[in-house]
């Protein structure tokens, strides 16, 4: 998860729900506990090594009015400085209703930070002789193509890590959100189906795909998986006690669930434990370990036992500005932001007079977010376990202003306010959908000619079918996205899936062809609320057969 340019952070509030998702970048490894503190313990240094307002009982209090505010079950809060572990103590329970506390060495998943994993992996391949950042991609993945054979001839190393590929936001997202079982190569393969807003390397648009891409050029020049790779020569070796995904974290107690605000209560959910998007956001990690990870990156890429990770240089490349990012948040008058760049799996901007380099990371149900100040010499980490993009946000800032000397501002209040906002202006747009399906009348066609297989090329088959006196459409690839069609205006539908936590219903416009009869669909999100990976704007499906049955009485 990240901020993205519109102000807005990228993983969706979601309602009642099941499961699913990652998004957004960075990573997990930092600090230095003399040793893993037991269960439910944590590291905090005497006060006078934090600045005011940043010492246990502050934490402490902003913490359990965060978890008030946005409803959140549990958080883990770490800090270093200097290479050492000031804070690193976790609050509340790792489910709701259960007793298992979250402490310093809980593992949150933490989504989009992995993505600095990646570009770890790649600067420690760089380092080693057996990559270049402008190395071509096709030179090393054959397969790989995008939609323009020119651009696919130029893309490069570099270019899968920064954003400027050309693609629209999220684009292709809906091969792995929700949960589908789409494979690393069908993903690969099917970019090149996917169609360029902009040209090549003008503009940022945050994606997950290419960082999927990314992953996959570790076993290219390796011979190790991604998983393997990144858990042994860099979990293992910093010995953060994190997993690089949930299958290596299975046996493990001490995990917190993700769970999604239902009645204005958290409610624990299933992890997506789908294995495709692990180069861009499946690392578990806890404060304790992803402090271990802060301090390698605050160290320019030098790990506790005095050995480089990865050289300086990479590092350097990392932290220099690849694509600049030209809409600024909302909150940059107050924060005194003058500048955002994209580095090499890191955010780069100022704050406040001062640098800062930053990601956050969302999957369903779980955020975290990363943050630290090279001349303060500061990390920050704040992990949570529901998906509230106001809580890691208002800690995050209120956190940071302290160590940079920045005015009291009641963050928590702020974020509190924009999420009231938008809920209300994604049930307005729910609203008017509502409304306008139940003036409709009947759609501009009998239900049977809407019926039939459709495809797109790179999502594959969705099927529309009649069960009793209702229109169903079902996506294929996925259990999650099935839902029924409510007739709005002439061919235009709104789809309401059945799984009322994806906050994603949209409209369905269905083509016909100079007979009349319906030869395709499109489609599009009804709420602005919707997160950017549910890209139906950008699909095209074509009818290509009747389905299987026109009329099915059973649900």
């Amino acid at each position: 998860m990240s901020e993205n340019q519109r102000g807005q952070w990228t993983r969706r509030p979601r309602r009642p729900a099941r499961r699913r998702r990652l998004a957004t970048a960075a990573a997990c490894a930092l600090g230095l506990l003399a040793g893993r503190p037991a269960y439910g313990a944590g590291t905090v240094v005497p006060a006078a090594q934090l600045p005011a307002g940043a010492r246990q009982a502050d934490i402490d209090a902003l913490v359990a009015r965060a978890q008030r505010t946005f409803a959140v079950p549990g958080v883990a809060i770490g800090i270093v400085k200097d290479g050492k572990t000031l804070f690193a103590k976790g609050y509340g329970v790792r489910s709701a209703g259960a007793p298992g506390a979250v402490g310093a060495d809980t593992l949150f998943g933490i989504g989009s930070n992995t993505r600095a994993f990646t570009v770890a992996a790649l600067a420690m391949l760089v380092d080693e002789g057996k990559l270049n950042w402008d190395d071509k991609v096709i030179d090393h993945l054959p397969a790989f193509r995008l939609y323009d054979p020119v651009v696919t001839r130029e893309f490069t190393v570099r270019d899968l890590l920064t954003h400027r590929s050309g693609l629209g936001l999220g684009a292709g997202d809906l091969m792995i959100f929700p949960h589908t079982d789409f494979t690393r190569e069908e993903i690969i393969h099917n970019l090149r189906f996917l169609k360029p807003v902009t040209s090549f390397r003008s503009k940022f648009a945050y994606d997950n795909l290419l960082y999927i891409v990314a992953g996959q050029l570790i076993p290219a020049v390796s011979g190790l998986s991604w998983e393997d790779f990144v858990q042994s020569r860099i979990l293992d070796r910093l010995d953060t006690g994190c997993a690089v995904d949930l299958v290596h974290a299975s046996g493990k107690a001490d995990i917190a669930a993700p769970h999604v605000p239902t009645a204005g209560k958290p409610a624990a959910i299933a992890p997506d434990k789908s294995t495709a998007l692990d180069p861009a956001g499946s690392i578990q990690c806890s404060a304790a370990g992803m402090a271990k990870w802060m301090a390698v990156q605050l160290a320019s890429g030098r790990a506790a036992d005095g050995r480089p990770l990865f050289g300086e240089a990479r590092h350097a490349e990392m932290w220099t500005p690849q694509t600049i990012i030209t809409s600024l948040p909302p909150t940059a008058a107050m924060t005194r932001t003058h500048f955002r760049d994209y580095g090499l799996g890191w955010m780069l901007e100022d704050y406040d007079g001062f640098e800062r380099v930053w990601h956050t990371g969302g999957l369903v149900g779980m955020v975290s977010y990363v943050s630290l100040l090279p001349e303060q010499h500061v990390g920050l980490v704040v992990l949570t376990n529901q998906q509230s993009g106001g809580a890691i946000g208002a800690l995050m800032q209120t956190l940071t202003d302290r160590f940079v000397g920045a005015p009291p501002r009641d963050w928590i209040a702020y974020f509190s306010d924009v999420e009231a906002k938008r809920e209300g202006e994604g049930a307005a747009a729910d609203r008017a959908a509502a409304l306008g399906g139940a003036a409709a009348g009947q759609p501009a066609l009998p239900p049977a000619a809407y019926v039939g297989v459709y495809r797109d090329p790179w999502r594959g088959e969705a099927t529309v079918r009649r069960v009793g006196d209702k229109l169903r459409l079902t996506f294929s690839r996925t259990d999650d996205m099935q839902g029924d069609l409510t007739a709005y205006k002439g061919n235009l539908f709104v789809v309401r899936w059945d799984d009322r936590g994806l906050n994603a219903d949209a409209w369905v416009r269905f083509s016909t062809d100079f007979t009349g009869a319906v030869d395709g669909m499109t489609m599009k999100p009804v709420s602005p609320t919707t997160d950017f990976s549910f890209d139906f704007q950008d699909l095209d499906f074509t009818k290509s057969a009747p389905a299987a049955s026109a009329a099915d009485p059973a649900r």
